[in-house]
């Protein structure tokens, strides 16, 4: 098994070309389209393929795929994912986009990266996998923390690097400040005010800073 590194990734501007119009490619292609430049090669698409290429989100290639083909649509690709419903060409595809060091996204899950199950809370993004061994447990590992990682997390978030500025300009010590953050993060008045009111919860917090400023 390799052994794999969660990374984020920024893939603006950066080129990911799926090779392949069903259905897996549709997954695909609807989930880096809201962070890449998306191309899809195939002889046939989806109808939600259509539909996001009509949007814009997406570009759709039509062409019949030979060796010199496919090279050619590897230029400029960041991501390459062959996702068509030929075993033999996913393979040739994966080869040749290896061999340019482009990185590749297989679906069999033994390519160079591992889309994971994501859970986004606002800035909070959780990536959970089992380097393709179970998608089935991902799943239920993923149900699993949204239960406990609830809304309230992303405005917690929020709250947190706003008062971080603050402690900036009020206190020197990064030890207290980290100390003053620890302590906004176990209350659980704040807690329950972000259920009710962010100024609320923002006025509580403050709280915690006059209060160790003045100590």
């Amino acid at each position: 098994m390799k052994d794999f590194l969660p990374l984020m990734l920024d893939l603006s501007g950066k080129a990911v070309v799926i090779f392949g119009g069903g259905h897996v490619g549709e997954r695909k292609a609807a989930l880096f389209c809201e962070h890449a430049h998306v191309i899809v090669v195939s002889k046939e698409f989806t109808p939600r393929l259509i539909e996001l290429s009509e949007k814009g989100k997406i570009n759709l290639i039509k062409a019949d795929l030979s060796e010199t083909g496919i090279s050619e649509f590897l230029k400029n690709a960041f991501i390459v994912i062959p996702a068509t419903n030929d075993a033999i060409l996913n393979e040739k595809i994966a080869e040749l986009a290896g061999k340019i060091g482009i990185l590749i996204d297989r679906v069999d899950g033994l390519g160079d990266i591992i889309v994971p199950s994501v859970i986004k809370r606002g800035d909070i993004v959780i990536g959970i996998s089992t380097h393709g061994q179970s998608p089935a447990l991902s799943k239920y590992i993923r149900e699993r923390i949204e239960e406990a990682i609830t809304p309230g997390f992303a405005e917690m978030s929020k709250l947190q690097n706003e008062l971080r500025e603050v402690l900036k300009t009020r206190v020197e010590d990064q030890k207290k400040r980290r100390k003053i953050l620890w302590s906004i993060i176990n209350d659980y008045e704040v807690w329950t005010a972000l259920g009710e009111s962010y100024d609320k919860a923002y006025m509580l917090a403050s709280k915690h800073i006059d209060r160790n400023i003045n100590d």
